[in-house]
């Protein structure tokens, strides 16, 4: 099988403002909803929907929630350079499809990759000017709070899950990736600084190369 192509030529509607945001954080930190907050807030911006060999569920929607395949089918794309960074997640691979978000940068919109610390630093390493948010809970009691009150897990998954958001968090705050970290206490504001955030990046690039 081939990588997707994507035809080059220009549009009425691209720019040259292209940017990539990154949102990581934690599972129970509410980092989905803001990512579609950005996605519905700022016009030109389009979500980087991953491929998955996890099962769809009766609420996934196939193109806007994931991309469902089989697990040969992911690694052929994988093994094509089709991805920009992939990711084990309990037994189920995640990837970040290279072509279509190379595609929408060079058009001027803003791409949002939802993707895990480890997954944030191999994308910066092909795109170093990736603009890169973290998403904070209030506290770690908070984020255990949130975690039970999802009530999708017995008590040992959500501990194991709470283990490893501890140590993502850890290596979020180590790794140099990240450009902001906001704490999401409040739904609406946190949102609200995360696309004044993005918006000054976009207005201090464009005054930059001027």
């Amino acid at each position: 099988m081939a990588a997707p192509d994507f035809s080059s030529h220009r549009l009425p509607t691209d720019t040259d403002d292209g940017m990539v945001v990154i949102i990581s954080g934690p599972s129970g930190v509410g980092k989905t909803t803001i990512t579609r907050g950005i996605e519905r807030s700022i016009p030109d911006s389009v979500f980087s929907v991953s491929w998955t060999t996890r099962k769809s569920t009766g609420i996934d929607v196939e193109g806007v929630d994931y991309h469902f395949c089989e697990d040969a089918e992911f690694e052929a794309m994988k093994a094509l350079g089709g991805f920009l960074e992939t990711a084990g997640v309990y037994g189920k691979k995640y990837g970040t499809p290279k072509a279509w978000v190379l595609e929408q940068l060079k058009r001027g919109r803003l791409v949002i990759l939802e993707i895990d610390v480890v997954g944030a630093i191999t994308v910066k390493k092909q795109i170093p000017d990736a603009y890169a948010i973290f998403v904070l809970p209030p506290s770690e009691d908070v984020l255990l709070g949130r975690l039970r009150s999802r009530k999708r897990e017995d008590e040992a998954a959500i501990q194991k899950r709470f283990a490893h958001a501890k140590a993502e968090i850890e290596e979020a705050h180590t790794c140099g990736v990240y450009n902001l970290f906001l704490v999401n206490e409040n739904l609406d504001e946190s949102l609200g600084k995360a696309i004044t955030a993005i918006g000054a990046e976009r207005e201090r690039r464009k005054h930059k190369n001027l």
